[in-house]
């Protein structure tokens, strides 16, 4: 019984890994694109600047996102279902 056990327990912790990850990588897009802001004085720019940055800003989010996801999809189904 504790054999089919350890291997739940590693794939829980791979997932648990790589959502941490996930949310670190939001973080670090996110702060990046603050700290963008700021550096290209986007406060003072026209309507079509603010847009294409928020626009990049939401595709790269998308981007990190979803490949975090498909990975943390693909670690769950190496899990069998409990029966």
């Amino acid at each position: 019984m504790r054999e089919a056990a350890r291997p739940r327990n590693r794939s829980s912790s791979l997932v648990r890994r790589e959502l941490l990850l996930l949310l670190a990588a939001v973080l670090a897009v996110d702060a990046l694109f603050v700290a963008g802001y700021f550096v290209f004085h986007l406060a003072a720019a026209g309507n079509p600047a603010k847009i294409g940055y928020t626009a990049a800003w939401t595709i790269v989010t998308l981007m990190v996102v979803l490949r975090a996801l498909t990975r943390i999809r693909a670690l769950r189904g190496r899990v069998r279902p409990l029966r």
